[in-house]
């Protein structure tokens, strides 16, 4: 019986790996204005985490830091220009970070709401939330000194606040 949810899981995290892969290199997982992107990776990295918990948060997370990280290989205006040591930093912790604490949300929201709908609502909605939060943060804290960021911050909020232009870039 356990082996069976095992291989149910592995399936379930294959596609939704497959999944991120074909997000990720066609138009349809990014939403692309100017340099920015919109991604909607996030819907398959959440899916992993409410079926299959924090560790298949964290494994679809995986997956999606590593789609992200290669497009900075050329496929990415902001990645390519910010290309170094701490992208890898970048690129993987809040996607996979992410993963994980939706999974606990989720196993959360599983234990005190009866709801699937709310749960999905819930989790759908952090998934979304904590991705920009987690990535807009790190691009501050890592690159917010970097000449391309410094130019982003004073053509979307010129002389304000390091928060207003990130709230001007979301």
């Amino acid at each position: 019986m356990k082996s069976q949810k095992n291989i149910k899981s592995m399936v379930l995290l294959g596609l939704m790996a497959a999944v991120l892969v074909i997000l990720a290199y066609t138009p349809l997982g990014y939403l692309n204005i100017g340099p920015l992107a919109i991604t909607f990776n996030t819907i398959p990295v959440a899916i992993a985490a409410i079926a299959l918990g924090p560790v298949g948060g964290i494994v679809a997370g995986g997956v999606f830091g590593l789609t992200s990280f290669l497009q900075c290989f050329g496929g990415s205006v902001l990645g390519t220009a910010l290309f170094g040591i701490l992208t890898v930093f970048q690129c993987f912790v809040p996607r996979m970070l992410d993963g994980l604490l939706i999974g606990f949300l989720s196993n959360a929201m599983r234990k005190h709401c009866t709801s699937a709908i709310a749960n999905c609502a819930v989790t759908g909605f952090f998934a979304a939330f904590l991705n920009t939060l987690f990535y807009m943060s790190s691009l501050i804290l890592l690159f917010g000194k970097t000449d391309i960021i410094l130019s982003y911050r004073e053509t979307l909020a010129p002389g304000k606040n390091v928060f207003l232009f990130v709230c001007a870039f979301v």
